[in-house]
């Protein structure tokens, strides 16, 4: 049995004979129970498809092409095992997540370092698990990690990351590669002609290519064939011999069903289509960064319904027992979301409401004006593409704890985050 926003749910989703949600395999209602609420739920079966279908998709259009995830969208060291068998790298931007790739020893050649402000500790770290590439954000970062190559005796490949001033027409707080913008080398005003000849002179470092990322989530296609052209231009007039290029990532996800991001093939399209004259020994390996396109639909979030205010002829607000403090998005970005109730998935009767998280803030509302089934306190809301940026941008505002996480499949759910507990909370605390 199908239902009318289906297509924003993991592959596996279907609706049991008792008109419950399933994913995997497994009734998240009984998930619910047995792991309690809040919890995300995330489906092996699209993680390893959607790896799957970035890796092929960029190899048929452009075969020398690498795919590596973002780790930023989230990371835990189950997500890290599941990445390296499937072949993928790693995009990290902390020591944090260099550490969980360290724990389940990822191959370091498949390592991309990001971040506007690496520490030297990052940076020593990073060259002492000889990490495939450091990309380079600035000035700074490229004087100290000249210093840390030097001072181990090694030559560590990096990138430099570029700003092509391009607009990728997404929200301003996720836009990164216009001129005003905290990241990277901008190709107008001549900053990133002066990166490449600074980083060209540094014994210990060995450029190698050239990195920009426009922003996220991005839906148009024409932003990535600009930039690509805009960099591979920059890289000619400047004589660099450009080994490696990277769009970076940015692919968008649907949140809600009006929305029709583009398929895989066409982000590769658009982005390998300025390479296709060059392709040969001597043209430059393409890689690609998906973070949320990879674990977003993957992830569902599930909450308990607690109590109502309804206001008459204003709004009737239904509160669950989450919110902000397990997905910031629409309070920081206004991103909307839809929701199904897990346990009343063929119910006809509907209502209009808003779905307000229990932290005490206005502005914690997950959605605004949705049509659900009548709510009662004990059902379960169920959040699609909630697996990118809502579990790594948790926190513990107000003290509550962060949320566990399942990876299910075939029926069977096992822990790959256990819920904080109280004293979790407390441990850093001295008196």
């Amino acid at each position: 049995m199908s239902f009318p926003n289906a297509s924003l749910f993991p592959y596996t989703t279907e609706v049991s004979a008792q008109g419950n949600l399933v994913v995997g395999g497994c009734d998240v209602t009984e998930l619910a129970a047995e792991f309690g609420t809040p919890l995300y739920v995330f489906d092996e079966v699209t993680l390893r498809e959607r790896c799957r279908e970035f890796v092929g998709g960029f190899r048929e259009r452009y075969p020398d092409s690498t795919v590596i995830y973002a780790c930023k969208a989230f990371i835990n060291v189950a997500l890290a095992q599941l990445l390296k068998e499937e072949g993928m790298g790693l995009d990290v931007v902390s020591g944090g997540e260099l550490a969980v790739a360290q724990r389940v020893d990822f191959p370091s050649g498949k390592i991309y370092f990001h971040g506007n402000n690496k520490s030297r500790e990052e940076l020593e770290m990073a060259l002492e698990y000889s990490i495939g590439r450091v990309v380079v954000d600035n000035f700074h970062e490229m004087e100290i990690l000249g210093e840390i190559a030097s001072q181990r005796g090694v030559v560590q490949d990096i990138l430099l990351r570029v700003s092509p001033g391009i607009d990728p027409h997404t929200h301003v707080h996720t836009t990164t590669g216009v001129l005003d913008s905290k990241f990277g080398f901008p190709i107008e005003t001549g900053q990133a002609r002066e990166a490449v000849e600074k980083a060209m002179k540094v014994r210990n470092i060995n450029l190698v290519g050239l990195h920009f990322h426009l922003g996220s989530p991005i839906f148009e296609l024409e932003p990535y064939t600009k930039g690509m052209e805009v960099t591979l231009d920059f890289a000619s007039r400047v004589g660099l011999p450009l080994r490696e290029i990277s769009p970076g990532g940015g692919f968008a996800i649907a949140y809600t069903r009006d929305q029709k991001p583009p398929s895989v093939e066409e982000y590769a399209d658009a982005i390998a289509s300025p390479l296709q004259g060059s392709q040969g020994p001597d043209s430059p390996h393409l890689v690609v960064e998906p973070g949320r396109a990879i674990v977003g639909r993957a992830g569902v979030a599930l909450y308990s319904v607690g109590a109502t205010k309804d206001i008459p002829g204003v709004r009737k607000y239904v509160s669950v027992d989450g919110g902000m403090g397990d997905n910031i998005r629409p309070a920081l970005y206004q991103a909307e979301y839809e929701a199904v109730i897990a346990n009343k998935m063929v119910e006809e009767e509907w209502e209009m409401v808003s779905i307000a998280g229990k932290f005490c803030e206005s502005g914690d509302v997950l959605l605004r004006d949705v049509l659900l089934p009548r709510l009662e306190p004990g059902d379960i809301l169920a959040v699609p593409a909630a697996g990118a940026y809502a579990p790594s941008m948790a926190s513990n505002y107000n003290l509550v704890p962060r949320s566990a996480i399942v990876m299910v499949k075939d029926g069977q759910a096992r822990i790959i985050r256990r819920r904080e507990t109280y004293e979790d909370l407390m441990r850093n605390d001295l008196v």
